[in-house]
């Protein structure tokens, strides 16, 4: 193998930087301590802890005085420049969403990237400049080099784009920089990027709650599932931070001291508290988090120094490890319904209530939005609340809605307030389900303010729970995944929410029995006011590992009674298209095998346009037909 000239491509890009008057630094160089700490904490190129030094950095201001940290990382081979997967994307992760260390320390694209993550994972820093830079002797001996330029930010979820394309490092200049920066700037993602990315996120997490669970409940004693769940939520509420108001926990600053008033347990209730403080969510929430948190928090066990450590700093230095990344770039995603799950699917549901809590996946809960034709400007509300999975769908749907059809940004900005604290309500009965809600709500940039802790059956009087208190909440999308052990097997929860609505759509998952026998009653009052538009059955592996049951998604016109000769389409969607599996440490249970995509989009055009829109599926899966409501 020819010899790396590494040295010699360092030598040329460090000149470059040197006779641009820019104040670089070198490998062992600090450039300041937040970064140099985040490198310092973030795993090495090798795997492991520590050691992470890119060959030269930087600290670049532009115009409107925002900061750009800049990592270069230098190869000396002529095929090391960068590692691309399929989708074109830096490959940093290897099959089961760990970091692939042979490209990371093998190219030279792929070792800045990994540190810039470093830096979006561990530093305030959002938008990072990492650079490689490789290149070889040719036949006469002069050096042929390549750059590789890529802009790594919360808004590409830490995965990079390339930049463009550059011969030298002029760019950095500071003549050049602003115009640098404005061709950054134009960079975007297109929604089905997004949507790609977000989807690889999704699994990067759910393996991670996996590596996350099993360490702990291998290695940590005498945490019980709770306990593994609220430590989590806390740990992660306390690193969020505010800029400029609340700073973030750091791992440094849980000082595992037995001292009365600064045990770790109590640093974080404390810097919990402050979070909340400004987080101005009604008082009798957040007394309600900050009780539940320290009874976990504040235990003697947790907070016990052995070999000058605690295990609430153990526990917390790995969840900050292992999921740091995900919530600092922003999560769309139920998180708290996915730990939840985790958590608790090592027992099966074994306590009696919780066998009711089943949590809908991800893509049903949006497909329940859809089915309900949430946009915008809908009001939203959910029954049987659960971790607010169907609750964050509907806020993602809205926002993108908002996002696609809005172009001025303050009334965005107005309009996402708006979507997050007024137009979505949720109701659920289990206290330690509903701070899974909230948490989640929190985590997602807080649309916590009207989920309740109320029986959305008996307690409920269709108003505001905070903010407009004496207002009615003008719900017109209604989505439900209800305990199949209520009444009617979860129906009266949707003769309930519908009898409070004007208008609107409703789409409920259901079991399937709830088509006759004790259902009927409820089914025949429901007809009576609302139209059935469609009945759709899901595969019967949906809730795999948890639940068994034959399940349907009923889709209602509300306010407007059914007719007899009302045409019902009636969907067969055994086959959607996801082969799914329930191995404990698989990193994905669910695989793409048959155009899934293709077919729930295809799914929802049926259910609103009609048989027109057959494509993937025939008239043997799609039929359409009546119901006589008496």
């Amino acid at each position: 193998m020819a010899q790396s000239i590494e040295p010699n491509i360092a030598d040329l890009a460090n000149g470059w930087l040197k006779s641009y008057k820019l104040d670089y630094k070198l490998e062992q160089e600090s450039l300041n301590s937040e970064i140099d700490k985040a490198l310092d904490d973030y795993f090495s190129k090798n795997g492991g802890t520590g050691g992470n030094r890119p060959d030269a950095k930087l600290l670049l201001q532009d115009k409107n005085l925002d900061y750009y940290p800049i990592l270069i990382e230098y190869k000396g081979y002529k095929d090391k420049l960068e590692k691309l997967n399929n989708d074109g994307q830096v490959d940093n992760k290897a099959a089961k969403n760990e970091p692939n260390f042979k490209n990371i320390n093998s190219f030279a694209v792929n070792g800045a990237v990994h540190y810039a993550n470093a830096l979006l994972h561990h530093t305030s820093y959002t938008d990072i400049i990492a650079i490689g830079m490789t290149g070889y002797k040719n036949e006469t001996g002069k050096i042929e080099h390549q750059i590789g330029v890529y802009y790594v930010s919360k808004s590409n979820f830490g995965v990079g784009q390339k930049i463009g394309a550059f011969s030298d490092f002029s760019f950095l200049k500071k003549e050049n920089f602003d115009a640098f920066i404005e061709q950054v700037n134009t960079l975007s993602l297109t929604q089905e990027e997004i949507e790609k990315l977000k989807e690889q996120r999704e699994k990067e997490i759910d393996a991670s709650l996996v590596k996350l669970n099993n360490d702990i409940y291998q290695n940590e004693k005498g945490l019980g599932e709770n306990d593994r769940v609220y430590l989590v939520a806390a740990s992660i509420i306390a690193t969020l931070g505010i800029s400029g108001k609340v700073k973030p926990l750091e791992k440094s600053d849980l000082k595992s001291s037995s001292e009365e008033g600064n045990t770790d347990g109590e640093i974080m209730v404390r810097k919990i508290k402050a979070f909340l403080g400004e987080k101005q969510l009604p008082r009798e929430k957040k007394d309600l988090i900050i009780r539940t948190l320290s009874n976990t928090l504040l235990t003697e066990n947790i907070n016990k120094v052995e070999s000058g450590e605690s295990q609430l700093k153990r526990v917390f230095i790995k969840i900050v490890d292992d999921l740091g990344i995900y919530y600092k770039i922003g999560l769309t995603t139920d998180f708290t319904g996915k730990l939840f799950n985790e958590m608790y699917g090592w027992l099966g549901f074994t306590q009696d209530k919780l066998n009711d809590v089943v949590l809908t996946p991800s893509y049903i809960a949006t497909l329940l939005v859809k089915l309900a034709r949430v946009n915008k400007n809908s009001y939203v509300w959910d029954f049987a609340t659960g971790s607010a999975g169907l609750l964050v769908a509907a806020m993602n749907e809205m926002l993108n809605d908002a996002k696609n059809s809005i172009s001025s940004p303050d009334e965005l900005a107005q309009k996402q307030i708006k979507i997050k604290a007024e137009q979505l309500l949720g109701l659920e009965l289990l206290s330690s389900v509903y701070m899974l809600a909230i948490l989640n709500m929190i985590l997602m940039g807080d649309g916590s303010s009207n989920i309740l802790n109320k029986n959305s059956l008996t307690d409920f009087d269709g108003k505001y729970g905070f903010g407009k208190t004496d207002n009615k909440f003008p719900a017109d999308a209604f989505v439900l995944n209800p305990p199949y052990s209520a009444n009617g097997n979860g129906m009266n929860f949707v003769e309930k929410a519908l009898g409070m609505m004007n208008k609107g759509y409703a789409a409920i998952i259901i079991q399937n029995s709830a088509g006759s026998g004790k259902a009927k009653d409820y089914n025949i009052k429901i007809l009576e006011k609302h139209t059935l538009l469609a009945s759709i059955k899901m595969p019967i592996d949906l809730f795999i590992g948890k639940s068994s049951v034959q399940t349907n998604i009923y889709v209602f016109k509300v306010n407007e009674a059914h007719h007899k000769d009302e045409i019902v389409k009636f969907i067969d969607f055994s086959n959607d298209g996801y082969a799914r599996s329930n191995r404990k440490k698989a990193s994905n249970n669910l695989k793409d095998t048959d155009l899934a995509k293709e077919r729930y989009e295809e799914l929802v055009n049926l259910v609103r346009f009609g048989k027109g829109k057959l494509n993937i599926f025939t008239e043997k899966e799609y039929y359409e037909g009546n119901i006589d409501p008496l």
